[in-house]
Parts: structure tokens; C-alpha cells; sequence
């Protein structure tokens, strides 16, 4: 009797745990974390994804399951799931940020659609920039490889009393701050293109005073972005790989792989 208390014991630890740490992660990464997906359905699929890495996984060495140890435990787990899937979420925002930016650059910024992923109103180029790496992100597998991310993590940290380490949670603070380099990088081009156009009206302006330059520069700015965004989108392609590359890199640091 007591050996199958036993085995029932370590079976609810192998699930309830890793499930913890899967569920935080599912519930922040991008596509799936998103607003517009129903929490029941996010849930259910976390289950069937913890079910299904069970027999891959090591098996928990903590089976003290009614005790407040198990409630630390499980705090533990919600921490490394939900580093893991803030990354992703910083990864995003490098697109979104960079999209904002060139709007308010070029008048397009009155321009407001609601981001279905953070429910707040952001700027048109911002939301298609966000569609954009969103459907990149996608077709590269980017979901599959943060899957794979927290499978390796039960092996790096495993289910013990091992915490992060101060400097890890550090780097995840400094990542935040390489997300605005890396769009002030994205919308460059775009933002010293509209610079010139803005510079060269204020010349127009100071050569023939009478003219009305805010009936004519306006229209013409908001043109002039669209034309520069469309000249510099092969630019998109390479720096979505380059942030995302530095994305992994930066989740192997967090777990220690």
C-alpha cells in the first residue's frame, strides 16, 4: 500500500511541476500568450504538452506534495517558465517599439489600432510590424524552438531547491534595455530618411515664407514614410533573424545551458 502511495505520489509531482513551469511560460510567450486566446484553451494545451514531454523528462525528486515546501516549489517553477517566456515578449516589443517610432517620425502616429497581444491602442505601423514578425515567428517554428527550450530547462535546472542566481535576473533587466538599441537599429533608415524630407521642407520654408508648408508637407511626409518603409522592409528579414538569434542565446542564458 505504501509503495503505491508512493508511485501515485511521484507521478502528481512529475506532472504538477513541470506543468507549473510550461503553464507560466505558455501564458507570456508570444502567439500563444496573446489576449485573443482564451485562457481554458491555453491551459488545455499546456496540459496535453506536459503529458506529452512527461516520459522525456527526469523524474522529480520532491514528492512532499501537501506541505508548503510544494507551494515554493511551485513559485520556483513559475519563475524560470515565466523568464523564458519574457524574452520572447522583449523580442517582440523590439518590432513594436520600432514601429512606433517610425510613425511618430513620419504623422502616421494619430494612426491607433488596439494590439490584440498587450490590449493597449498603439500606432498602425507599430500593429504592422507587430502582425509581421508575429506571422514570422510562426513560420520559422519559433514556438516549437521556446518548446524545446523549456524541455532542455528540466535538465539544466532541474526540480530542486536550485533558485536563479542573482545575476541571471540582472541580464533579463539588461535584455530589456538592448530592446530599444535594437529598434532605434530597425527604424534607422527609415528615421534619418524622414529626417532629411523634414529638413529639406524647413529649407522651402526659409527660401519662400508665403508658402503654406503644412498644407503640403504633411500629405507629402506621410507618403514619404510609407514609400521609405517600403524601400527599407528587406531590412525586416535580417534583423527578425539577428534579434531572434540573440533571443536564444539569451534564454540559454537564463536556464545555464
Amino acid at each position: 500500500m505504501d509503495a503505491l502511495l508512493q508511485q501515485i505520489m511521484q507521478y502528481q509531482a512529475d506532472l504538477l511541476l513541470p506543468f507549473a513551469r510550461i503553464s507560466a511560460m505558455m501564458m507570456i510567450m508570444i502567439a500563444i500568450g496573446g489576449k485573443t486566446i482564451p485562457g481554458p484553451i491555453k491551459s488545455a494545451y499546456a496540459v496535453a504538452f506536459t503529458i506529452m514531454v512527461m516520459p522525456v523528462l527526469p523524474p522529480s525528486t520532491f514528492t512532499n506534495l501537501f506541505s508548503f515546501e510544494m507551494a515554493i516549489r511551485v513559485f520556483q517553477q513559475i519563475m524560470i517558465g515565466s523568464a523564458i517566456g519574457f524574452v520572447s515578449v522583449i523580442f517582440l516589443q523590439v518590432f513594436v517599439v520600432a514601429g512606433q517610432a517610425i510613425a511618430m517620425q513620419s504623422g502616421l502616429g494619430f494612426a491607433s489600432m488596439v494590439d490584440p497581444t498587450n490590449g493597449l491602442s498603439v500606432p498602425a505601423v507599430g500593429q504592422f510590424y507587430l502582425i509581421l514578425s508575429t506571422l514570422m515567428f510562426w513560420s520559422i517554428d519559433g514556438h516549437l524552438a521556446m518548446m524545446q527550450m523549456v524541455v532542455k530547462s528540466f535538465y539544466v535546472l532541474p526540480i530542486t531547491d536550485v533558485w536563479f542566481s542573482t545575476g541571471k535576473f540582472y541580464d533579463l533587466v539588461l535584455f530589456g534595455g538592448w530592446m530599444f538599441a535594437a529598434a532605434l537599429v530597425l527604424a534607422l533608415a527609415p528615421l534619418v530618411a524622414m529626417l532629411v524630407i523634414n529638413l529639406s521642407f524647413g529649407i522651402m520654408t526659409r527660401a519662400a515664407p508665403q508658402l503654406n508648408i503644412f498644407s503640403i508637407g504633411f500629405p507629402f511626409t506621410m507618403m514619404s514614410g510609407l514609400i521609405v518603409m517600403w524601400l527599407t522592409m528587406e531590412n525586416f528579414v535580417f534583423h527578425f533573424d539577428k534579434n531572434w538569434q540573440r533571443s536564444i542565446e539569451m534564454m540559454c542564458t537564463m536556464i545555464g545551458c
